[in-house]
């Protein structure tokens, strides 16, 4: 998990999975476009991302198609969100009751 926390600090790779959410699948040269940032050093955020298991790589004949995994954020959702929520939820159940005159004595 704390390769995934490394790739996630940076706001180039957060750009590059936001791209590959809106378009999964892209060649190196398509992520390419628009950024500010050379070729190689997408494809070293693209490494970061790929050893984070937040990118996998497939290849289509002479292609390599990155695409996004989200697995990894899902995991950190579960982990570091989802308690905090399961607390305002607990609270919001008890702030419902009270507002409907029910007590639990």
């Amino acid at each position: 998990m704390d390769k995934v926390f490394k790739a996630l600090a940076d706001p180039g790779r957060r750009l590059l999975l936001d791209r590959l959410y809106a378009t999964n699948g892209q060649t190196l040269g398509q992520l390419c476009e628009g950024m500010d940032m050379t070729r190689q050093a997408v494809a070293k955020h693209l490494a970061v991302l790929e050893e984070a298991n937040l990118v996998v790589v497939l290849w289509h004949g002479r292609e390599k198609l990155h695409y996004l995994n989200p697995v990894p954020i899902h995991e950190i959702a579960e982990r570091w969100i989802g308690k905090f929520e399961r607390g305002r939820l607990r609270v919001l159940a008890e702030l419902k009751k009270r507002l409907q005159g029910e007590t639990d004595g």
